[in-house]
């Protein structure tokens, strides 16, 4: 069995995989001191309550955006899964994927696993948006090649710095306001308004501009936690796929062990 991890820059993600198949996933807020003992612990009873152990782990890739939680994960890797793990980007898993972007070493792991998992899935030319801590929507022509993107704030974010900067406003949930009128009653129903519409908003207007300057039929690929969410409230996605990222580091793993 193979252990993905996604390290982001607000949470870090492992997944249990055999093959393909997703088997468990887990998350921990991201933090860069959190050592690999600490990191054992939690897991090891995780993998317990779900009927594995960590003898059955035979493998370990991590893909990261965040380089001061790296040595630790690698040590977590090496000391509780008693080999070395595979780094995504990096030999023997680079991304067999052209960059064609004016600062390809500027492109995230996580970025890039993702396209990789949508390109396998979906041909053509695709938009491929994924909703984090930043939310990237990110354009893969049909040979696999990344011509550029958008990184925007995502949604968490903008409302964080809402409620931060406005001191008299409350911290709301992110959720569909109760019903379609765009003009609120009252600061709560104005808040969820501007979030969510707001964000519905700009992610239409971005794909919109998208598709117009690329001129080509393409597909828009969802993936990320709250894409499901906005799947419920807007036609712009053609498929939602939550677990991109960890499927991209399952392909990477495959290509790395194929039999020459």
């Amino acid at each position: 069995m193979l252990l993905a991890i996604d390290a982001g820059n607000t949470n870090v993600v492992f997944a249990l995989l055999e093959g393909r198949e997703i088997k468990a996933r887990w998350r921990i807020a991201t933090d860069p001191r959190r050592t690999a003992d600490e990191y054992a612990v939690w897991l090891s009873q995780l993998l317990t309550l779900e009927g594995y152990d960590r003898g059955q782990v035979n493998g370990v890739i991590i893909a990261t955006v965040v380089p001061r939680a790296l040595h630790n994960l690698q040590t977590l890797a090496r000391k509780y899964f008693g080999g070395e793990p595979l780094i995504a980007g990096e030999p023997p898993v680079e991304w067999g994927m052209a960059l064609d972007v004016l600062e390809p070493k500027s492109v995230g792991a996580d970025r890039a696993v993702t396209m990789i998992a949508a390109h396998a899935g979906h041909p053509g030319d695709l938009i491929v948006i994924d909703f984090g801590t930043a939310t990237t929507l990110d354009m893969v022509d049909y040979t696999g090649a990344y011509k550029g993107g958008i990184i925007a704030p995502g949604i968490n974010l903008s409302l964080d710095a809402l409620v931060t900067a406005a001191a008299k406003l409350p911290r709301i949930a992110i959720e569909a306001p109760a019903d379609a009128s765009v003009i609120g009653r009252d600061t709560v129903s104005q808040m969820q308004i501007g979030i969510f519409w707001g964000y519905v908003a700009m992610i239409e207007g971005l794909v919109a501009r998208m598709k117009a300057e690329v001129g080509r039929p393409i597909t828009v690929v969802a993936t990320g936690g709250l894409a499901i969410l906005f799947e419920q409230h807007t036609t712009m996605f053609d498929v939602v796929e939550p677990d991109l990222t960890i499927q991209g580091l399952a392909i990477l793993w495959d290509r790395a062990h194929m039999q020459p």
